[in-house]
């Protein structure tokens, strides 16, 4: 068999129904994490654009992370909230030991990993474009971790330094 035939270019958005799909996942993570808390060893690496409508973060943030930003969800957030109406989720996190709140739409995540089983998700693309995504079971590739932050990624946020140690 010869590989004459080019593959079809499809008439139905299958790359933004799957990319919508998968934001179904990160949803259901967040929403019982509001609900329950995160069991076990479980945290979460949250990247998404700040620039993209909707993004509500201060503006001490957007200006230190004026395109791309990372969040963990571990120990200290608060108020974890997830609209699925809206399309958003909001939470409460301190920064520098001063308490902000982040309101982000789903639409403006870049990755989601959950380091603890290994489980990522990348969605990529223009942001005025339907995105590619990307699932991987490497939460590197997906989230790195902020003392392992490429150097084109200077926006992850460790909220380590902001921790009280344990006796």
């Amino acid at each position: 068999m010869t590989d004459d035939s080019a593959q079809a270019e499809s008439l139905l958005p299958y790359a933004q129904w799957t990319e919508e799909a998968l934001r179904v996942v990160v949803a259901d993570a967040l929403d019982y994490a509001a609900h329950h808390g995160l069991p076990g060893e479980h945290h979460f690496y949250i990247t998404f654009r700040t620039t993209f409508p909707g993004v509500a973060i201060p503006a001490h943030l957007k200006a230190r992370y004026p395109q791309e930003m990372t969040i963990v969800l571990q120990h200290r957030f608060w108020d974890l909230k997830v609209d699925r109406a809206a399309g958003y989720f909001s939470v409460g996190l301190s920064f520098g030991g001063v308490p902000s709140v982040l309101s982000v739409p789903f639409a403006a995540l870049t990755a989601f990993a959950d380091p603890q089983v290994k489980f990522g998700l990348r969605f990529q693309g223009p942001p005025d474009a339907p995105m590619a995504v990307e699932a991987t079971a490497e939460p590197e590739e997906a989230a790195p971790a902020p003392e392992e932050a490429a150097p084109a990624r200077p926006q992850v946020v460790s909220l380590d330094a902001f921790r009280r140690k344990r006796d």
